[in-house]
């Protein structure tokens, strides 16, 4: 039996949920959520829901690379439609302040 192939409907449907799911993700070091920081750097969702994220962090040294990467793809794979997610941490282009959301620098102080 073949998979069924998602339209560009569901597509958009899908990862408007996953940016909903990203949004209750945090590093644990800062109040705001990692897609209000700028650190989502793509969604990529296949024809058959498969979702690979690339993301970023504040620093190569930030120590949710250990634990962040796990919760996101377990979060975006409760989606409905996902069938399975990976996320790529990359660090080119380098995270900077100016990719955060206004409402991400005012939560922080940063105007």
């Amino acid at each position: 039996m073949e998979k069924q192939q998602l339209s560009s409907v569901e597509k958009t449907v899908i990862e408007a949920q996953i940016i909903e799911a990203l949004r209750t993700c945090y590093d644990p070091e800062i109040p705001v959520n990692i897609y209000e920081m700028g650190l989502i750097y793509g969604v990529n969702i296949s024809d058959s829901g498969e979702v690979e994220i690339m993301m970023t962090l504040t620093s190569p040294y930030c120590p949710a690379i250990q634990s962040l990467p796990a919760e996101i793809e377990q979060k975006v794979k409760t989606v409905q439609g996902v069938t399975d997610a990976k996320v790529n941490v990359v660090w080119e282009p380098a995270w900077e302040p100016s990719k955060m959301t206004e409402a991400a620098r005012l939560e922080l102080g940063l105007f």
